[in-house]
Protein backbone atom coordinates (compact mmCIF):
# COMPACT_ATOMS: atom_id res chain seq x y z
CA UNK A 1 0.00 0.00 0.00
CA UNK A 2 1.18 3.28 -1.00
CA UNK A 3 1.98 5.60 1.85
CA UNK A 4 -0.04 8.88 2.17
CA UNK A 5 2.07 11.79 3.13
CA UNK A 6 -0.64 13.87 3.83
CA UNK A 7 -1.69 11.73 6.57
CA UNK A 8 0.77 12.42 8.49
CA UNK A 9 0.20 14.92 11.83
CA UNK A 10 3.51 16.49 12.94
CA UNK A 11 3.38 19.68 14.52
CA UNK A 12 7.10 20.47 14.43
CA UNK A 13 8.01 23.49 12.35
CA UNK A 14 10.15 23.59 9.27
CA UNK A 15 12.85 26.61 8.61
CA UNK A 16 10.51 28.89 7.17
CA UNK A 17 7.36 28.51 9.56
CA UNK A 18 10.09 29.10 12.89
CA UNK A 19 11.72 32.21 10.36
CA UNK A 20 7.88 33.16 10.13
CA UNK A 21 6.87 32.91 14.00
CA UNK A 22 9.52 34.30 15.18
CA UNK A 23 10.14 37.49 13.03
CA UNK A 24 6.92 39.20 12.20
CA UNK A 25 8.29 41.36 9.51
CA UNK A 26 8.90 38.72 7.04
CA UNK A 27 12.67 39.36 6.31
CA UNK A 28 13.73 36.56 7.94
CA UNK A 29 11.67 34.04 6.51
CA UNK A 30 12.57 35.36 3.00
CA UNK A 31 16.38 34.24 3.63
CA UNK A 32 15.05 30.86 4.98
CA UNK A 33 13.03 30.14 1.80
CA UNK A 34 15.75 30.89 -0.09
CA UNK A 35 18.18 28.46 1.52
CA UNK A 36 15.53 25.84 0.91
CA UNK A 37 15.30 26.35 -3.31
CA UNK A 38 18.43 24.25 -4.31
CA UNK A 39 18.51 21.58 -1.33
CA UNK A 40 14.81 20.58 -0.53
CA UNK A 41 16.20 18.15 2.50
CA UNK A 42 16.24 21.60 4.42
CA UNK A 43 12.81 22.42 3.36
CA UNK A 44 11.60 19.21 4.69
CA UNK A 45 13.96 19.45 7.75
CA UNK A 46 11.57 20.25 11.23
CA UNK A 47 13.78 21.87 13.85
CA UNK A 48 13.39 21.39 17.62
CA UNK A 49 14.62 23.87 20.56
CA UNK A 50 17.73 21.90 22.30
CA UNK A 51 17.76 21.44 25.66
CA UNK A 52 20.79 22.43 26.31
CA UNK A 53 22.93 25.64 24.84
CA UNK A 54 25.12 23.91 23.26
CA UNK A 55 22.94 20.62 21.56
CA UNK A 56 20.42 18.50 22.58
CA UNK A 57 20.56 15.37 25.18
CA UNK A 58 17.43 12.93 24.64
CA UNK A 59 16.83 9.72 26.59
CA UNK A 60 16.51 6.29 24.60
CA UNK A 61 14.81 3.30 25.89
CA UNK A 62 17.45 0.75 24.75
CA UNK A 63 15.63 -2.48 26.65
CA UNK A 64 11.82 -3.59 27.69
CA UNK A 65 11.87 -5.66 30.57
CA UNK A 66 10.13 -8.97 29.84
CA UNK A 67 7.20 -10.41 31.89
CA UNK A 68 7.18 -13.37 33.99
CA UNK A 69 4.40 -16.59 33.48
CA UNK A 70 3.72 -16.69 37.13
CA UNK A 71 2.78 -20.23 38.78
CA UNK A 72 0.81 -20.38 41.73
CA UNK A 73 2.80 -20.74 45.09
CA UNK A 74 5.53 -18.77 43.06
CA UNK A 75 6.54 -15.24 43.22
CA UNK A 76 7.90 -12.81 40.47
CA UNK A 77 11.26 -11.23 40.39
CA UNK A 78 11.14 -7.03 39.67
CA UNK A 79 12.30 -6.30 36.73
CA UNK A 80 13.25 -2.59 35.17
CA UNK A 81 13.91 -0.89 31.81
CA UNK A 82 16.89 0.30 30.24
CA UNK A 83 17.86 3.79 29.24
CA UNK A 84 20.59 5.58 27.90
CA UNK A 85 21.23 9.36 27.35
CA UNK A 86 22.56 10.47 23.63
CA UNK A 87 24.18 14.09 23.21
CA UNK A 88 23.82 15.71 19.62
CA UNK A 89 25.71 18.94 19.68
CA UNK A 90 25.34 22.28 17.58
CA UNK A 91 27.98 23.78 15.13
CA UNK A 92 27.91 27.24 14.32
CA UNK A 93 28.28 28.58 10.43
CA UNK A 94 28.81 32.36 9.68
CA UNK A 95 29.59 34.40 7.18
CA UNK A 96 30.47 38.49 6.79
CA UNK A 97 28.82 39.89 3.26
CA UNK A 98 30.86 43.24 2.77
CA UNK A 99 30.06 45.58 -0.44
CA UNK A 100 31.48 49.04 -1.28
CA UNK A 101 28.90 51.81 -0.57
CA UNK A 102 29.43 54.15 -3.35
CA UNK A 103 28.75 50.82 -5.91
CA UNK A 104 25.67 50.02 -3.58
CA UNK A 105 24.24 53.48 -3.69
CA UNK A 106 24.77 54.16 -7.62
CA UNK A 107 21.05 52.36 -8.47
CA UNK A 108 19.18 54.14 -6.13
CA UNK A 109 18.55 50.88 -4.53
CA UNK A 110 20.32 50.18 -1.77
CA UNK A 111 19.03 47.41 -0.14
CA UNK A 112 18.32 45.10 -3.41
CA UNK A 113 21.89 45.74 -4.00
CA UNK A 114 23.13 44.32 -0.72
CA UNK A 115 20.90 41.45 -1.15
CA UNK A 116 22.32 40.47 -4.46
CA UNK A 117 25.40 40.59 -3.43
CA UNK A 118 24.64 38.75 0.05
CA UNK A 119 23.06 35.25 -2.17
CA UNK A 120 26.23 33.94 -2.55
CA UNK A 121 26.75 33.77 0.63
CA UNK A 122 23.47 32.45 1.90
CA UNK A 123 23.52 29.77 -0.92
CA UNK A 124 27.26 28.98 0.26
CA UNK A 125 25.67 28.26 3.79
CA UNK A 126 23.18 26.54 2.25
CA UNK A 127 25.39 23.90 0.52
CA UNK A 128 27.43 23.66 3.65
CA UNK A 129 24.61 22.86 6.08
CA UNK A 130 23.20 20.38 3.85
CA UNK A 131 26.71 18.74 3.13
CA UNK A 132 26.88 18.56 7.38
CA UNK A 133 23.46 16.72 6.85
CA UNK A 134 25.21 13.94 5.13
CA UNK A 135 28.50 13.47 5.72
CA UNK A 136 29.57 15.87 9.10
CA UNK A 137 31.77 14.07 11.07
CA UNK A 138 32.85 15.45 14.63
CA UNK A 139 35.78 13.03 14.74
CA UNK A 140 37.03 14.97 11.72
CA UNK A 141 35.80 18.28 12.59
CA UNK A 142 34.91 18.55 15.87
CA UNK A 143 33.51 22.12 15.38
CA UNK A 144 30.33 20.64 12.69
CA UNK A 145 27.95 18.02 14.05
CA UNK A 146 27.40 14.50 13.44
CA UNK A 147 26.01 13.70 10.27
CA UNK A 148 24.02 10.84 8.64
CA UNK A 149 26.98 8.85 6.88
CA UNK A 150 28.98 8.50 9.90
CA UNK A 151 26.43 7.24 11.65
CA UNK A 152 25.40 4.92 9.02
CA UNK A 153 28.46 3.42 7.91
CA UNK A 154 28.41 -0.17 7.76
CA UNK A 155 27.06 -3.53 6.56
CA UNK A 156 28.12 -5.59 9.49
CA UNK A 157 25.39 -6.68 11.87
CA UNK A 158 25.96 -5.84 15.21
CA UNK A 159 28.35 -2.88 14.85
CA UNK A 160 28.72 0.13 16.79
CA UNK A 161 27.76 3.23 14.83
CA UNK A 162 28.56 6.21 16.35
CA UNK A 163 25.92 8.42 17.49
CA UNK A 164 23.20 5.66 16.81
CA UNK A 165 21.74 3.75 19.83
CA UNK A 166 20.56 0.44 19.42
CA UNK A 167 17.39 -1.60 21.14
CA UNK A 168 17.83 -4.09 23.46
CA UNK A 169 21.14 -4.13 23.28
CA UNK A 170 21.65 -3.07 20.21
CA UNK A 171 22.35 -5.84 17.45
CA UNK A 172 21.73 -4.26 13.91
CA UNK A 173 24.33 -1.75 11.84
CA UNK A 174 23.30 -4.34 9.10
CA UNK A 175 19.44 -3.74 9.30
CA UNK A 176 19.39 -0.10 8.33
CA UNK A 177 22.88 -0.04 5.79
CA UNK A 178 21.31 -1.28 2.92
CA UNK A 179 24.19 -2.72 1.01
CA UNK A 180 23.85 -2.64 -3.52
CA UNK A 181 26.90 -4.07 -3.74
CA UNK A 182 29.17 -1.55 -5.53
CA UNK A 183 32.83 -0.69 -4.18
CA UNK A 184 35.26 1.54 -4.83
CA UNK A 185 35.40 5.01 -5.96
CA UNK A 186 32.55 5.76 -7.83
CA UNK A 187 29.66 4.67 -5.47
CA UNK A 188 26.81 7.02 -3.76
CA UNK A 189 24.14 6.71 -1.54
CA UNK A 190 20.32 7.17 -1.19
CA UNK A 191 18.49 7.91 2.09
CA UNK A 192 15.12 7.33 3.35
CA UNK A 193 14.64 10.14 6.26
CA UNK A 194 11.37 10.13 8.43
CA UNK A 195 11.44 13.54 9.69
CA UNK A 196 9.20 13.80 13.37
CA UNK A 197 9.74 15.12 16.58
CA UNK A 198 10.08 11.94 17.93
CA UNK A 199 12.19 10.10 15.23
CA UNK A 200 14.54 12.46 13.55
CA UNK A 201 14.92 16.23 13.60
CA UNK A 202 17.01 19.34 13.01
CA UNK A 203 18.46 21.64 16.43
CA UNK A 204 19.26 25.07 17.29
CA UNK A 205 20.54 25.98 20.71
CA UNK A 206 18.03 26.87 23.76
CA UNK A 207 16.91 29.89 24.18
CA UNK A 208 17.75 30.87 20.58
CA UNK A 209 16.03 31.44 17.02
CA UNK A 210 15.88 28.75 14.63
CA UNK A 211 17.25 29.42 11.16
CA UNK A 212 19.65 31.54 9.19
CA UNK A 213 20.01 34.37 11.16
CA UNK A 214 21.07 38.07 9.84
CA UNK A 215 22.36 40.99 11.14
CA UNK A 216 22.77 44.72 9.21
CA UNK A 217 25.57 46.13 10.16
CA UNK A 218 24.86 49.36 8.82
CA UNK A 219 27.64 51.38 7.26
CA UNK A 220 31.42 50.74 8.43
CA UNK A 221 35.24 51.32 7.47
CA UNK A 222 36.75 48.61 5.07
CA UNK A 223 40.26 48.08 3.92
CA UNK A 224 41.50 47.36 0.64
CA UNK A 225 44.14 44.89 -0.59
CA UNK A 226 46.84 47.44 0.15
CA UNK A 227 45.19 48.73 3.40
CA UNK A 228 43.49 51.52 1.77
CA UNK A 229 40.17 52.56 3.19
CA UNK A 230 36.50 53.17 1.90
CA UNK A 231 33.59 53.30 3.22
CA UNK A 232 30.93 50.30 2.76
CA UNK A 233 27.95 48.15 4.02
CA UNK A 234 28.25 45.11 5.93
CA UNK A 235 26.12 42.31 6.35
CA UNK A 236 26.09 39.26 9.42
CA UNK A 237 24.89 35.99 8.47
CA UNK A 238 24.73 33.07 11.10
CA UNK A 239 23.34 29.80 11.40
CA UNK A 240 23.40 27.22 14.54
CA UNK A 241 22.32 23.85 13.57
CA UNK A 242 22.60 20.67 14.63
CA UNK A 243 20.84 16.78 13.68
CA UNK A 244 19.34 14.75 16.23
CA UNK A 245 18.13 10.99 15.53
CA UNK A 246 15.88 10.38 18.22
CA UNK A 247 15.26 7.03 16.81
CA UNK A 248 17.76 5.38 14.64
CA UNK A 249 14.73 3.15 13.25
CA UNK A 250 13.97 6.16 11.13
CA UNK A 251 16.87 6.08 8.74
CA UNK A 252 17.93 3.35 6.33
CA UNK A 253 20.73 3.89 4.08
CA UNK A 254 21.45 2.72 0.42
CA UNK A 255 24.67 2.28 0.40
CA UNK A 256 27.52 1.86 -2.23
CA UNK A 257 25.34 2.63 -5.29
CA UNK A 258 27.55 2.91 -8.36
CA UNK A 259 27.09 5.81 -10.46
CA UNK A 260 29.14 4.28 -13.45
CA UNK A 261 27.97 1.12 -15.17
CA UNK A 262 24.62 -0.98 -15.23
CA UNK A 263 25.64 -3.54 -12.16
CA UNK A 264 24.99 -2.33 -8.58
CA UNK A 265 22.74 0.67 -9.15
CA UNK A 266 19.75 1.50 -7.33
CA UNK A 267 17.10 -0.68 -7.76
CA UNK A 268 13.24 -0.02 -6.47
CA UNK A 269 13.40 -3.36 -4.65
CA UNK A 270 16.23 -1.62 -2.62
CA UNK A 271 14.01 1.05 -1.69
CA UNK A 272 11.06 -1.34 -0.95
CA UNK A 273 13.34 -2.89 1.75
CA UNK A 274 14.01 0.61 2.80
CA UNK A 275 10.44 1.52 3.65
CA UNK A 276 9.64 -1.78 5.04
CA UNK A 277 12.44 -1.28 7.72
CA UNK A 278 10.34 1.52 9.27
CA UNK A 279 8.46 0.45 11.73
CA UNK A 280 5.83 3.07 11.23
CA UNK A 281 5.50 5.78 8.65
CA UNK A 282 2.74 7.70 10.20
CA UNK A 283 5.44 8.77 12.83
CA UNK A 284 6.54 12.07 10.46
CA UNK A 285 7.31 12.96 7.17
CA UNK A 286 9.05 10.29 5.36
CA UNK A 287 11.47 11.39 1.95
CA UNK A 288 13.80 9.70 0.12
CA UNK A 289 17.31 11.82 -0.77
CA UNK A 290 19.69 10.99 -3.74
CA UNK A 291 21.65 12.89 -6.00
CA UNK A 292 20.67 13.67 -10.26
CA UNK A 293 22.56 10.79 -11.21
CA UNK A 294 20.15 8.52 -9.39
CA UNK A 295 17.21 10.86 -9.72
CA UNK A 296 18.01 10.34 -13.48
CA UNK A 297 17.78 6.51 -12.83
CA UNK A 298 14.35 6.46 -11.20
CA UNK A 299 13.35 9.12 -13.72
CA UNK A 300 14.10 6.50 -16.58
CA UNK A 301 12.09 4.12 -14.73
CA UNK A 302 8.83 6.20 -14.42
CA UNK A 303 8.45 6.75 -18.04
CA UNK A 304 9.42 3.43 -18.99
CA UNK A 305 6.28 2.12 -16.73
CA UNK A 306 8.93 -0.45 -15.20
CA UNK A 307 6.41 -1.08 -12.30
CA UNK A 308 3.37 -2.98 -11.66
CA UNK A 309 -0.04 -1.18 -10.06
CA UNK A 310 1.02 -2.78 -6.50
CA UNK A 311 5.00 -1.51 -6.45
CA UNK A 312 5.55 1.72 -8.49
CA UNK A 313 7.81 4.10 -9.60
CA UNK A 314 5.64 6.81 -10.84
CA UNK A 315 5.54 10.96 -11.58
CA UNK A 316 3.36 12.44 -8.88
CA UNK A 317 2.11 16.38 -9.27
CA UNK A 318 2.52 18.11 -5.85
CA UNK A 319 1.48 21.71 -5.98
CA UNK A 320 1.73 21.86 -9.48
CA UNK A 321 5.11 20.26 -9.88
CA UNK A 322 5.81 16.66 -10.95
CA UNK A 323 7.55 14.83 -8.19
CA UNK A 324 8.98 11.39 -8.44
CA UNK A 325 7.77 8.42 -5.83
CA UNK A 326 7.97 5.40 -4.56
CA UNK A 327 5.39 3.87 -2.79
CA UNK A 328 4.09 6.89 -2.77
CA UNK A 329 7.34 8.64 -1.00
CA UNK A 330 8.54 11.53 -2.80
CA UNK A 331 12.38 11.41 -3.94
CA UNK A 332 13.63 14.45 -4.38
CA UNK A 333 17.57 16.04 -5.33
CA UNK A 334 20.12 16.44 -2.93
CA UNK A 335 23.14 17.93 -4.83
CA UNK A 336 25.31 17.58 -1.20
CA UNK A 337 25.38 13.68 -1.92
CA UNK A 338 28.50 13.42 -3.74
CA UNK A 339 29.37 10.21 -6.46
CA UNK A 340 32.52 9.55 -5.10
CA UNK A 341 31.73 7.94 -1.46
CA UNK A 342 34.08 5.78 -0.15
CA UNK A 343 32.53 2.12 -0.20
CA UNK A 344 30.75 0.90 3.44
CA UNK A 345 33.02 -1.91 4.54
Amino acid sequence: MAFDPSASTSTAKTLAEWAKLLDPNGKIATIAEMMNQTNPILDDAIWVEGNLPTGHRTTIRTDIPAPTWRKLNYGVQPTKSLTAQVTDTIGMLEAYSEVDKELADLNGNTSEFRLSEDRPHIEGMNQALATALFYGDTALNPERFLGLAPRYNSLTLGASLPGVTHLNGGTTGQYNVIGAGGSGGDTTSAYLVVWGQNTVHMIFPKGSQAGLQHRDMGEVTLFDAAGGRYQGYRSHYQMKAGLCVRDWRYIVRIANIETAGTSNILTVEQMIRAVNQIPTLGMGKPVFYVNRTLKTQLDIMAVAKIANSVVRVGIDEQFGKPVTSVLGIPVKVCDSLINTETAVA
